[in-house]
């Protein structure tokens, strides 16, 4: 739930919270669908560490009237047919590889949103619900429950949004299978010989964000977007302190007649420590571009670029539907 949606805002660091006005507002902001005209669907696909991990997003959102909307949207990040050589041997100590299985293990993140304008004039909110599925093939499930909540505000063209996540504490409750535990638990001499802990917590995350769409002469424009992505624990970001650490996010579209796209962002700034113990700041750029026509948005990104990030780099794409176009 915290990697992010949509190949245009990772293109641009994920500096959404002040800026989204789409389907995609369901993760980044709520508040940001009571911008939407009409209905839109959105999709997304991401392979992770050499396509070993599949990581898919869908969300469909559509106004109510002239004053809310709702949205609807799920996230899948999973790995698939992971071999299971635990009863590879049988218990004469023959190798067997008929006994060798296979199993996936999947997050599943489900988010229903409601946003609504206020009657302060370019206030708007608005809430998230969620609901957390993960699976560990037949070993372990776990069913989480949490709440996001935000706000946007415009002035004069300048965009600012707030947004909470997991503002209530998320809580995962696992419920693991014994009798499928009990047959891996001797797999390494020694080792996972007690059951793990049954509950996991998400705590709250909040980011602050501004941004303003420029528009030229010769049909060019040129939106600006910043984050101040907050954890309220002592981390490696740049700003950091036992109350709270601070990773800012800088991100840039350029458009052209509002149907070609050049997008880079910088985020992920740390503070990082190398072998020899000197320090360096370390930070994530991206980059993407997208195309628009007749209300179908392609858009792609290329993030965690170079050695800047421990990551392998990821190709994303997306595509955004404004339904209207079939009427």
């Amino acid at each position: 739930m915290n990697i992010g949606v949509d190949a245009a805002a990772l293109g641009m660091a994920n500096t959404m919270v002040a800026s989204t006005h789409d389907v995609n507002s369901g993760y980044w902001n709520p508040a940001g669908l009571v911008d939407l005209e009409d209905s839109q669907l959105g999709l997304m696909h991401a392979s992770y560490f050499a396509n070993i991990a599949q990581y898919d997003y869908a969300a469909y959102a559509k106004p109510i009237d002239n004053y809310s909307a709702w949205g609807v949207s799920m996230i899948r990040f999973g790995v698939d047919d992971i071999l299971n050589t635990t009863q590879l041997i049988d218990n004469e100590g023959n190798i067997d590889y008929n006994r060798i299985s296979k199993f996936s293990t999947a997050d599943y993140g489900f988010t229903f949103s409601y946003a609504r304008k206020t009657r302060l004039e370019g206030l708007n909110y608005g809430v998230n619900a969620k609901v957390i599925r993960r699976i560990i093939g037949k070993f372990a499930n776990s069913w989480g429950f949490g709440v996001d909540a935000g706000i946007q505000f415009e002035r004069n063209n300048w965009y600012f949004g707030l947004m909470v996540r997991d503002i209530t504490t998320t809580y995962n409750i696992w419920n693991i299978d014994e009798d499928e535990y009990a047959k891996i638990k001797n797999a390494i001499p020694g080792e996972n010989q007690e059951l793990p802990e049954s509950t996991e917590i998400t705590a709250p995350k909040a980011q602050l964000g501004m941004s303003k769409k420029y528009e030229f002469h010769n049909e060019m424009s040129l939106l600006a977007a910043a984050n101040l992505n907050m954890q309220f624990t002592q981390t490696n970001d740049i700003i950091s302190s036992e109350i709270v650490s601070i990773d800012p996010a800088i991100g840039f579209e350029g458009g052209y007649q509002d149907m070609v796209f050049l997008r880079t962002g910088f985020g992920n700034f740390q503070n990082l420590t190398e072998i020899d113990g000197s320090k360096k700041l370390g930070f994530q750029p991206n980059i993407g571009l997208g195309f628009k026509y007749k209300g179908i948005q392609i858009d792609y990104a290329l993030t965690d670029l170079g050695n800047q990030s421990a990551a392998l780099y990821s190709n994303v794409f997306s595509l955004k539907v404004d339904l209207s176009i079939f009427r």
